[in-house]
């Protein structure tokens, strides 16, 4: 789906925790709600809202600082908080239940809201994410050393003068083909996170604020948590490896089952969404 298709869909809310863009297909029944992770956005379900296109209301929100939901200088970036953020989305667009699909870090957040709200849920999906301790994991380690150390504000403003090669840097080892990304994407995503000084420097603070602690903290939780649960997991990914599809698996009291997308990397869901809307299609027409 071209992102122009994708935005006649978008509006903005205003939640307790502040404003909020997001997109909604439309539709009627239980609405699935997506959650995207670090250094992308709602524009990551484009393609599978394209493929799910009449079969459900589909939402997928921008996280604070991210696509164009804006963040307050002070905004608290932890992992609770970003759970309070989707819950507080939920209120304002009055969602009671939905069902739930994260990626990358939304799928670390999926995971505390859904222990902290399991009536909310309707059934839960992850894909490749953060898992126990694996925040943040080992392949994006570099970058999170530069954030704690202030360099990436130093750069990330020069990167995204050449977009086909900010497209090749920060998403390369994330897609099996890197130029299916259309470059609009790539500058869409980036330029809130690196486009201004001002904006790197909090996009900085956002990176040293995701804590292992924090997902830790749930791991009890997940333990009882009876949601009806699949993992869909990309088995080519360098930073959310195989392991971790069925650490989940084992963990969470409701998951029933991992769906393996054979070669598949971290951003599978824009690359191959067709085969993660036939996921989603058979886990929710479960009874």
């Amino acid at each position: 789906m071209h992102k122009s298709q994708f935005d006649q869909h978008r509006e903005e809310i205003y939640t307790r925790s502040g404003p909020a863009s997001y997109v909604d297909s439309g539709g009627v029944g239980t609405p699935a709600l997506f959650l995207h992770g670090v250094g992308t956005s709602s524009y990551l379900w484009r393609n599978v809202f394209a493929e799910l296109d009449g079969d459900r209301r589909c939402i997928a929100i921008d996280l604070p600082l991210h696509g164009r939901t804006p963040a307050e200088d002070n905004q608290d970036f932890s992992l609770p908080a970003l759970a309070e953020f989707v819950a507080d989305c939920c209120d304002a667009l009055r969602l009671k239940r939905v069902d739930l699909v994260a990626n990358d870090t939304g799928g670390a957040v999926a995971q505390i809201f859904a222990v902290r709200h399991p009536e909310r849920l309707n059934s839960l999906t992850l894909t490749n994410c953060e898992a126990h301790d694996n925040v943040p994991p080992t392949a994006f380690l570099p970058t999170v050393l530069l954030a704690r150390a202030g360099m990436l504000a130093r750069t990330g403003p020069r990167l995204l003068r050449d977009v086909p090669r900010a497209r090749s840097m920060v998403y390369g080892v994330g897609y099996q083909d890197v130029e299916v990304l259309p470059e609009e994407i790539v500058h869409a995503n980036l330029a809130p996170l690196i486009g201004t000084l001002d904006a790197a420097r909090q996009f900085q603070r956002f990176l040293t604020s995701l804590r292992a602690r924090d997902l830790l903290a749930v791991e009890s939780d997940l333990a009882r948590l009876y949601v009806p649960t699949q993992i869909v997991w990309g088995t080519g990914d360098i930073f959310f490896r195989r392991k971790w599809a069925y650490w989940l698996r084992d963990t969470i009291a409701g998951a029933s089952r991992v769906v393996e997308i054979p070669g598949g990397k971290l951003f599978f869901p824009d690359e191959r969404a067709r085969e993660l809307a036939a996921a989603l299609r058979r886990h929710w027409a479960r009874p």
